[in-house]
């Protein structure tokens, strides 16, 4: 893992960032590759629930929520 990366959970809100790398497996690979979370597509952090988690971000023209376990799973660097 390089130094620059690190998980999406981790971005503040109305940040960018671009994903690097999915260490997701089976079926949690499977949806966020469905939602087009991919390397190279630009992610925002849109708002985080009263209790923190999950998260609502913007992947692709499509806002989606993601709890901090899945968001964990994308390695991302902000733009």
């Amino acid at each position: 893992m390089d130094n620059n990366y690190f998980p999406l959970h981790l971005i503040p809100c109305g940040k960018l960032a671009q994903v690097k790398e999915l260490l997701a497996a089976g079926n949690s690979r499977r949806r966020m590759l469905d939602l087009g979370v991919i390397t190279g597509t630009v992610i925002q952090a849109l708002r985080r629930s009263p209790s923190g988690d999950p998260t609502a971000y913007e992947i692709r023209g499509a806002v989606i929520a993601l709890r901090s376990e899945e968001a964990s799973q994308i390695l991302v660097e902000l733009l």
